[in-house]
């Protein structure tokens, strides 16, 4: 059995400061969009948010330029504000005290990753971290959960996946896995296509993903 978690949003209750900084972005680079056109895609890689904020394919040095840009915005306005949300830690250990593997599948690039999981010095609480690099197609294609079951060693049906975001979810789904909805980014009624809804992970324990696995399919 393996619990994976989406990153941003799930680990950490940062979207909105995400959001602050595609503001400062679309401002500089596309200010036709509205903020609203971005939040819809959370949960993409950068290279299918770009190219939609740009309208057009870009190269990957034109990704890689412009990712850079708008997630160097991010990280300098949470740095401050650093913080696992709430029950996280305690939430890790009770995981690993019963054997539950343990991932971050996240569309987020690995400059993002090290700055989160090295930050909040919670990269040994994980047996697997996954970012947008070791993949080929984002959210909502399920191919990073099922990636991180295959190298965690386990069937898509005995995962649980941890995510805030729609296309995340969606993902979730059509790996064929149980997905638990964590209301930070949006509230609880937009998470309904879940098996359960958190707001953090004091409302959640392990005996209770273990009876998701467990109950049979629907």
């Amino acid at each position: 059995m393996a619990a994976i978690f989406d990153m941003d949003g799930v680990i950490a209750d940062n979207m909105g400061h995400h959001t602050r900084a595609w503001e400062l972005f679309i401002q500089k680079h596309a200010p036709h969009l509205k903020i609203e056109d971005i939040a819809s895609r959370y949960g993409q890689t950068n290279a299918d948010i770009m190219s939609f904020v740009f309208g057009r394919p870009l190269s990957p040095g034109e990704i890689d330029r412009y990712g850079e840009e708008k997630e160097g915005l991010y990280r300098e306005l949470y740095a401050a504000d650093m913080a696992p949300l709430a029950g996280l830690f305690d939430f890790l250990a009770e995981l690993r005290k019963v054997g539950i593997r343990t991932a971050v599948a996240t569309s987020a690039p690995k400059s993002n990753v090290d700055f989160l999981l090295d930050g909040l010095k919670i990269r040994s609480s994980f047996d697997l971290v996954l970012d947008a690099a070791g993949v080929r197609k984002g959210k909502p294609d399920p191919e990073i959960y099922l990636k991180a079951a295959r190298e965690l060693g386990c069937r898509p049906p005995a995962c649980v996946v941890f995510e805030d975001a729609l296309s995340g979810i969606e993902a979730g789904r059509r790996a064929g896995m149980r997905v638990v909805g964590v209301a930070t980014t949006l509230p609880p009624e937009r998470l309904a296509d879940t098996d359960l809804v958190i707001r953090d992970f004091t409302e959640i324990s392990v005996d209770q993903i273990i009876r998701l696995v467990s109950r049979s399919p629907e």
